[in-house]
This record gives C-alpha cells, sequence and structure tokens, in this order.
C-alpha cells in the first residue's frame, strides 16, 4: 500500500516480509532519484526475513554466533537483528529541504518513537551513550525496545528505525546488540502491550505528521 504525505513524501507498508537486499537496492535507486527530484521522498514500513546486520561501527567480536545471516551496510551503529514481529521504517528525506542537521535528525527520529510509544501508555526514554529508545524494567534498569541506524548521503537520508512489536527475542542472544553488554532487550509484547502492526502504524503516521510535518522543526521550505 503506498499513499502521498504532504506535498512530496509517499507512505508505503509492505505486508509480508522483505528480504534485506532487496530492500538496500530499492532504497538506492530512491535515494538517487530523491537526490535528482525525479521522485518523492518515502517512508517505508516492513519487516524483514530473519538476519542479522552489522553498521559501520560494528565489531566482529560483538558476533556471538557466526553462523547466522549477516550482511554489513552503510548506516551507523553496531550489530542488530531483523525479523518478523518487527516494524522497521525506512525514511528516505531530503533533508536540504527541511534542517541539514544529523544530529537534530537523528534526535526527531527518536521523538518520533517515544510519541508512538506514549500512545501505547509506554515511557520511552533516551539514554545517555546507548543509542536507541529505552524502557524501565523491573530490575530499575533499561531495556532497549526501539533501534536507530541512519546513513545520510548529499543530505538524503535512508535506512532508519526499528521497533520490536513481538519478535523473537532469543535472536538477540546471537549478538552484543549495538555493543552494550549492560543493557537488555524488551518488545511491547513483554510490556504487555498485545498491539498490532496496523494499530502501532496508525500511530506512528499521525506522529511522522507532527514530527516531520508543515509546522514542525522539519518542515518543508
Amino acid at each position: 500500500m503506498v499513499i502521498t504525505l504532504l506535498k512530496t513524501i509517499e507512505w508505503k507498508i509492505s505486508n509480508t516480509p522483505i528480504e534485506y537486499d532487496f530492500a538496500i537496492s530499492e532504497m538506492q535507486k530512491r535515494v538517487t532519484n530523491i537526490k535528482s527530484n525525479t521522485n518523492n521522498e518515502l517512508v517505508w514500513l516492513l519487516e524483514h526475513e530473519s538476519i542479522f546486520t552489522a553498521g559501520t561501527s560494528a565489531r566482529d567480536e560483538d558476533l556471538i554466533n557466526n553462523q547466522v545471516k549477516t550482511r554489513h551496510t552503510g548506516r551507523g551503529g553496531q550489530w542488530t537483528w531483523h525479523g518478523p514481529g518487527q516494524r522497521v521504517a525506512y525514511v528516505m528525506l531530503n533533508l536540504k529541504k527541511r534542517l541539514p542537521d544529523i544530529k537534530a535528525y537523528v534526535n526527531a527520529l527518536e521523538e518520533w518513537i517515544i510519541l508512538t510509544l506514549e500512545d501505547f501508555n509506554i515511557v520511552g526514554v533516551r539514554l545517555e551513550n546507548k543509542p536507541g529508545v529505552w524502557v524501565a524494567n523491573k530490575n530499575k534498569s533499561y531495556d532497549k525496545v526501539a533501534a536507530l541506524g541512519v546513513r545520510i548521503s548529499s543530505w538524503v537520508s535512508w535506512h532508519g528505525i526499528s521497533i520490536n512489536i513481538n519478535p523473537n527475542l532469543e535472536e538477540f542472544k546471537n549478538i552484543i546488540p549495538c555493543g552494550i553488554n549492560d543493557g537488555g532487550v524488551t518488545s511491547l509484547y513483554n510490556l504487555n502491550r498485545k498491539i498490532t502492526f496496523e494499530e502501532f502504524d496508525f500511530k506512528l503516521n499521525k506522529n511522522f505528521l507532527f514530527i516531520f510535518g508543515d509546522k514542525s522543526l522539519f518542515k518543508l521550505n
């Protein structure tokens, strides 16, 4: 399903798992077209087939199980897992039309996640030196519920965010997620929120418009 948001942004939802290499290829094509002003910007919501991906800062020693399917990719960050039950949002925007500031863009993505979690009565927080969005656990510590990994090419963004709706969290035992040893990983299901992708996507859409819409920090010129 593809709809148009605002004047230049398409919102696409894929309802079956997407193979990772195919998604990268499709993003590369769209980013090239956005740079040349021959295609709209795009937010693409999907699930991946199970795969472990390494960002530009990934360390070999953080891959615990070297028998799993992996890909090295050009996004920022370290090791993470993508697979069924996890909502991935790839965001392809021309930041020259908004605010060409990488730190501010990452902050906006985090705020997008935090606002969406609030709609389900979940308090998401940022933690110093620990990328992603975190939630408090019963042990007075924090577990990661959402990850970020972005790439900026000529001020066009790609890659994006992932939120654990109801994935198999055992998969994360194959890596040290994002290189962080002292933090767990959780999901909305583990937080006693039985939320469908459709319900979560609706709130993502609403909050995306709030963060990136006409009256936001990332407003169109």
